[in-house]
């Protein structure tokens, strides 16, 4: 009996990992809810990313990265395959930022992209 396992489509730096759990910790994320990675139309480029604790909708694939609970849904896997996402908190930057190979271009603000 063979067991398939999924490869989990986008990846934390370690400054992240710790941003996000401070950030569940301190708004007192409750159990049921994970941390939503996904896409949504908008912005300079045509596509934002969406980062925020959410429970789990129909259509979602659930994943474990890192200790965190991951939820997106499967259609936005085509848009972030391979994405990594960073925390920054330097003095000319602070915010969670995103490192997309799939991205064809992306606006000065780095939350908006085009494939």
């Amino acid at each position: 009996m063979s067991t398939a396992v999924e490869i989990a489509p986008v990846s934390f730096t370690e400054g992240a990992v710790k941003e996000l759990f401070k950030l569940r910790d301190q708004q007192e994320i409750g159990e049921d809810f994970g941390l939503r990675v996904g896409v949504e139309g908008g912005g300079c480029s045509g596509m934002n990313y969406v980062l925020g604790f959410d429970q789990k909708k129909d259509g979602d694939q659930e994943f474990y990265i890192d200790g965190l609970k991951v939820f997106m849904h499967k259609a936005h896997g085509l848009y972030l395959m391979g994405m990594q996402i960073n925390f920054q908190d330097g003095l000319n930057a602070r915010g969670f930022t995103f490192n997309n190979p799939n991205a064809a271009s992306t606006c000065g603000c780095g939350t908006s992209f085009s494939v």
